[in-house]
């Protein structure tokens, strides 16, 4: 797994800029936990690889909490592997498309997928990865 810089120099990557201090929470959990979490929120029984919880938006303070990021590490080593990926490079994309999610971004149709894939693919290549979908 990321330690917590990689993950925060790809989720700050993947933000648009912003004045406001952004508050992220990233968890990392087991296939047990993500198919409890992507049964009770997306109705889905089975184990996913990102899931991506809005945040409760503007503190008093000034923060912006965007949200949480909960990654299944042992998804994301498991379709690295099958998709001939180093694990780094997919831990950031993982990253990456929960971010992006949080900002709007969706693949629920042809258009709003190739918007957010380009999007990907534009951070991913500043980050110094190549293309996760070829």
């Amino acid at each position: 797994m990321p330690g917590a810089r990689l993950l925060y120099q790809w989720a700050a990557a993947a933000l648009k800029s912003s004045s406001r201090p952004m508050v992220l929470s990233v968890r990392i959990v087991g296939k047990a936990r993500s198919r409890r979490l992507n049964a009770h929120y997306r109705h889905k029984d089975k184990p996913t690889n990102v899931l991506s919880f809005a945040g409760a938006g503007p503190f008093p303070d000034g923060r912006y909490f965007l949200g949480e990021l909960v990654i299944c590490a042992p998804i994301v080593a498991g379709e690295a592997r099958a998709q001939g990926k180093s694990l780094r490079a997919h831990w950031a994309h993982m990253t990456v498309h929960g971010v992006l999610h949080l900002q709007g971004f969706d693949h629920e149709r042809t258009r709003e997928a190739a918007k957010m894939a380009a999007r990907e693919v534009q951070i991913l290549d500043r980050l110094g990865f190549s293309n996760p979908y070829l």
